[in-house]
């Protein structure tokens, strides 16, 4: 493990929130938003309409500038995002999951309290400077953002769909030169 659980789980949620304004944009309704409340089961207020959705679609921009600027930049854009919000940390332990740090209170809009939690993991790449693991992937075709939580660093694409597109290419390329 290179980052603790929530950590990791934090820079997940917003990898595949940043990810999501990839064509095909796969946050577009509730039911979008749903999908990913399934795959990341925030706590605390969720107001499952519209208006959330249009808040997190309006944060997927600020995630990926976040997520993939260097050092320096990535400290820059933590430090506003925190400066931003009114700070509320406890410590929880909640449906089974340890005791981790919530740095807003529950009642703050959801979109509020992903960009916290990325701040906060980020805080963690940088103070580590692990900021090599999240990198663009490297499909031609692709924008999405790669997250390498691997042992070795060898994750280069962002899903199994790019890395296989990848492998079949060049896997034909060796064909054809033989």
């Amino acid at each position: 493990m290179i980052f603790t659980d929530d950590t990791e789980e934090a820079l997940r949620s917003a990898v595949w929130l940043a990810n999501s304004a990839e064509q095909p944009d796969t946050l577009t309704d509730i039911d979008d938003e749903g999908t990913f409340l399934h795959e990341f089961p925030y706590t605390g207020r969720l107001d499952r309409d519209e208006a959330e959705v249009a808040s997190l679609r309006g944060l997927r921009p600020r995630l990926r500038a976040m997520l993939l600027a260097p050092r320096d930049e990535m400290a820059a854009h933590v430090n506003d995002a925190l400066a931003e919000s009114r700070l509320t940390p406890a410590l929880r332990r909640h449906d089974g999951v340890d005791w981790h740090l919530h740095a807003v209170a529950d009642e703050q809009p959801l979109a509020e309290r992903i960009l916290i939690e990325t701040a906060m993991a980020l805080i963690d790449v940088i103070r580590a400077d692990e900021g090599s693991r999240l990198t663009v992937c490297e499909d031609d075709t692709c924008r999405a953002i790669a997250l390498d939580l691997s042992r070795n660093r060898s994750k280069r694409y962002c899903s199994t769909t790019c890395a296989n597109r990848n492998a079949v290419a060049a896997y034909r390329a060796r064909r054809a030169e033989s």
